[in-house]
């Protein structure tokens, strides 16, 4: 009988082993191959075997961070897997519009936002796509649950991409599906240091890819236009790799076409970068800022409602956008504070705030 039990526990314990190992092979986990590459190994950023952030910078800050912080962060995440029927997520779709994004002209600059951090814009007749989450495919699909009304646009839905920026790899900003989907349709991919890897082993070609590191700068004629974007840095971290922390860059980016500057904040607590961006290139006409997901217990690697009120002030720019929220539920605040807020800060300080239905074209 004992026998009998014992391979029965083996059993069940190779059947799990083998699922775990089926579903990590799967290619939306990416490859490993950068150690010991040159670019990484002398970027000033990459040191004691892991990318660093500007300012020492916590992962999890407040009552996580305590003596009890297992104990603290397993109620939080109880707390957060529990909480189904909150504020947390809408109880009625979120309005949405399908517009023919491939009937747009490049004559005038626009946006059209699909929720979260994706979105695509035009400058200067040049389109710019933006950390595309559009397929809700497995592993992600385990992950993030799109709110009801919002995820109306797929990667069939998009067109010709001139330039496809991907800001990290967090599962919410680098969907393997819809990347693996698009490949076809995107001229040139920039993205920071690491990041090359998953996109060779997702089939994107060496003429492709542009691997960048923080403040490097790339020009590039595209439509007869000269294109510069510029990496930029971003307070956050990396760990879609298992097991290897920090192990690709994060970033942020400034793209340059016709007279015309956008930034792109992607995702990260704030810090001074954002006076230091003001600094080296005056007048941004358009940002993209994070504003959503945040929380005291991450407060340095997620923009706070305060850091966002102050990465306006710092930034100046002519007219912000913010992104991060109205899509999933990756924190524990109501779903419609961050829209809210950005409306009361831009009061505050008249500030431009372009503010949009998912899908819409909004000029800037």
């Amino acid at each position: 009988m004992k026998m009998k039990i014992l391979l029965i526990v083996i059993g069940i314990i190779i059947l799990v082993a083998g699922v775990v190992c089926a579903v990590l092979a799967h290619p939306a986990f990416g490859v490993y191959r950068h150690v010991g590459k040159e670019k990484i190994q002398n970027s000033p950023s990459y040191y004691n075997g892991m990318f660093q952030n500007q300012e020492p910078t916590l992962q999890f800050t407040g009552d996580v961070h305590s003596k009890d912080a297992k104990h603290r962060r397993w109620k939080m995440i109880k707390r957060f897997l529990a909480d189904k029927d909150s504020v947390r997520v809408p109880q009625s779709p979120i309005e949405a519009v399908k517009t023919d994004l491939k009937s747009l002209k490049t004559d005038k600059d626009w946006i059209v936002w699909f929720g979260h951090s994706s979105y695509l814009f035009s400058i200067g007749g040049v389109k710019v796509l933006v950390d595309p989450v559009l397929k809700p495919e497995f592993p992600s699909s385990v992950m993030l649950k799109a709110f009801p009304g919002t995820d109306i646009y797929r990667p069939e839905d998009l067109p010709e991409i001139d330039v496809l920026i991907v800001t990290h790899e967090h599962w919410d900003h680098m969907d393997y599906a819809t990347l693996r989907d698009i490949r076809h349709k995107v001229k040139k991919v920039f993205c920071p240091l690491g990041i090359a890897d998953y996109l060779r082993y997702w089939k994107y070609s060496e003429t492709q890819i542009i691997e960048m590191d923080w403040n490097e700068r790339e020009e590039l004629r595209i439509k007869n236009e000269e294109l510069k974007i510029t990496c930029l840095p971003s307070r956050h971290f990396s760990n879609r790799l298992l097991g290897k922390r920090n192990q690709t860059l994060w970033a942020s980016f400034m793209i340059e076409n016709a007279g015309r500057k956008v930034y792109i904040g992607g995702d990260g607590g704030y810090d001074k970068r954002f006076k230091a961006i003001r600094e080296q290139f005056g007048r941004v006409d358009l940002a993209f800022l994070e504003n959503g997901q945040y929380n005291e217990n991450w407060k340095y690697i997620h923009t706070t409602p305060e850091g966002l009120e102050q990465a306006m002030l710092d930034l100046q720019a002519e007219s912000y956008f913010t992104v991060h929220h109205d899509k999933f539920a990756l924190a524990m605040h109501p779903w419609y504070e961050p829209d809210s807020i950005a409306h009361e800060i831009a009061s505050k300080h008249g500030i431009r705030l372009l503010d949009a239905t998912i899908g819409t074209t909004v000029p800037y």
